[in-house]
């Protein structure tokens, strides 16, 4: 006949399998609930308008020769004469140099430098 154990032992391997499947649906499905909250923004002033600060674009060609709009300059006498242009020009102006892929490393530099040490902070060398 049936006896009852007097120590009876509760197997709970099943019960884990379970609650890590439960885990992991829940891990995977809660990130994609989106809730939709239903805010009414503020309206803006429409007649406020944004000035676009002006840039700066220093070109230099295979030959080394360096332009500023229509300005030509020697690469020997830029840094000095860049120098003296840049009292007319706002520093916070984004700088952007323009440089032939046939020049060396050291000759793009040295115009960077050049456009740093006039007192522009922001320069970026533009590619294709």
């Amino acid at each position: 006949m049936f006896s009852w154990d007097d120590n009876p032992d509760l197997n709970i391997t099943p019960l884990v399998d379970v609650m890590l499947v439960l885990m992991a649906i829940l891990m995977i499905t809660a990130p994609t609930i989106t809730y939709q909250e239903q805010i009414t923004l503020p309206q803006g002033s429409k007649n406020i308008k944004t000035t676009k600060i002006k840039s700066l674009t220093i070109r230099m060609d295979k030959d080394k020769n360096i332009y500023l709009g229509n300005d030509k300059f020697g690469i020997d006498t830029f840094a000095d004469d860049f120098i003296n242009l840049s009292t007319k020009y706002n520093k916070a102006m984004e700088v952007y140099i323009r440089a032939d892929e046939s020049l060396s490393y050291k000759n793009v530099m040295y115009l960077l430098k050049s456009v740093k040490e006039a007192g522009f902070t922001k320069v970026s060398l533009i590619t294709q």
